[in-house]
């Protein structure tokens, strides 16, 4: 637990002790996680509605030397919508640290960026309180530099939940 919490130094969260039914669940889940076949669902979306706010607010953005400030992804919506949920269920916005849960006060979310041989997750920081742009820019200049092998670690541990693969 005290490795896990190490991670979150300076993030305010709140510790909740498990119970002896919580660890009986968190092993039970742990070990099925790790011995049983598991399948998984997904689902088709419209996402028409999304794309032409995305349209119009890309083409509302100020110009900076010719060029945008900003270029607003689906991906940036999904960060978001993400941190949003996380802030609207705080019982979602936790990670398990053996005997505790740790349940955060902000949405701390990773981003799955590829590298070359594997994956990098940045965070981003409290993406709950961020606009769509700022987000958006944020996690531009992270991946370019997650690319380039240069972020600290500060800037890709420590996140409460991830979004993989778009």
């Amino acid at each position: 637990a005290e490795q896990v919490k190490a991670l979150y130094q300076g993030v305010d969260f709140e510790e909740v002790p498990l119970d002896g039914m919580r660890k009986t669940i968190a092993a039970r889940l742990t070990q099925a996680k790790q011995t049983i076949p598991h399948f998984y669902l997904t689902a088709d979306i419209g996402m028409d509605a999304l794309l032409k706010v995305r349209a119009e607010a890309n083409d509302a953005a100020p110009k900076k030397d010719g060029q945008p400030a900003y270029r607003i992804s689906v991906n940036d919506f999904v960060i978001k919508a993400l941190a949003l949920a996380l802030k609207r269920v705080p019982a979602a916005n936790a990670i398990f640290a053996q005997d505790r849960i740790l349940r955060f006060r902000r949405a701390d979310i990773g981003v799955a960026v590829a590298l070359d041989g594997g994956l990098l997750t940045p965070v981003i920081r409290a993406a709950d309180e961020k606009s769509l742009s700022a987000i958006s820019n944020e996690m531009r200049s992270l991946a370019e530099r997650a690319r380039e092998k240069k972020l600290t670690p500060e800037e890709y541990q420590g996140g409460v939940s991830a979004i993989s693969n778009l």
